[in-house]
């Protein structure tokens, strides 16, 4: 199999939850883990084609459990799945309370980049090899993930089409 490992894209990243990043409830805001996810993502996707990337949609993301101060957030991030010119990022958010050692996770996601050359056009990636159970799970639900992202942006191009860019006010 031509490609290259999975784990040649991991990312791993952790933070301290301080008290500017959590919200009335005392746990860590969504926005701000959503822009700690793309910046793994990306840093994975660049790691596995070695060009610019753009993120072509955020997928998904689940808020599985509450992040709170006393955690640490744990952010795992590889390619899980390539097309011809876009890459699959899986991450995973680990949430350990730094008190207990109880580790859970806490949320998931998965988005999409494409590979862009010197110029601004997509280009070719490289495929991946799995490796750990959860690299080849992953990998072998990817097919349908990406038929799933396709479908949902057509649907949102022709909702876009039947928008207003009109002020509201107007």
């Amino acid at each position: 199999m031509n490609g290259k490992r999975t784990k040649q894209s991991r990312v791993v990243k952790t933070h301290l939850v301080l008290p500017n990043d959590t919200n009335n409830h005392a746990s860590l805001f969504g926005g701000i883990l959503m822009r700690n996810m793309d910046e793994v993502a990306s840093i994975s996707a660049r790691r596995h084609c070695r060009t610019e990337v753009v993120t072509a949609s955020t997928d998904s993301v689940d808020f599985l459990h509450p992040i709170l101060q006393t955690d640490s957030v744990c952010l795992e991030a590889f390619v899980s799945w390539t097309g011809n010119t876009s890459m699959e990022v899986f991450v995973k958010v680990i949430a350990e309370d730094l008190n207990t050692e109880e580790r859970k996770i806490a949320a998931t996601a998965f988005l999409t980049f494409v590979a862009m050359d010197k110029d601004g056009k997509p280009v070719q990636v490289p495929g991946i090899i799995p490796e750990t159970e959860e690299e080849k799970k992953l990998f072998e639900t990817g097919a349908d993930r990406a038929t799933v992202r396709k479908d949902r942006r057509k649907k949102s191009r022709e909702l876009a089409e039947f928008m207003t860019t009109k002020k509201p006010w107007e």
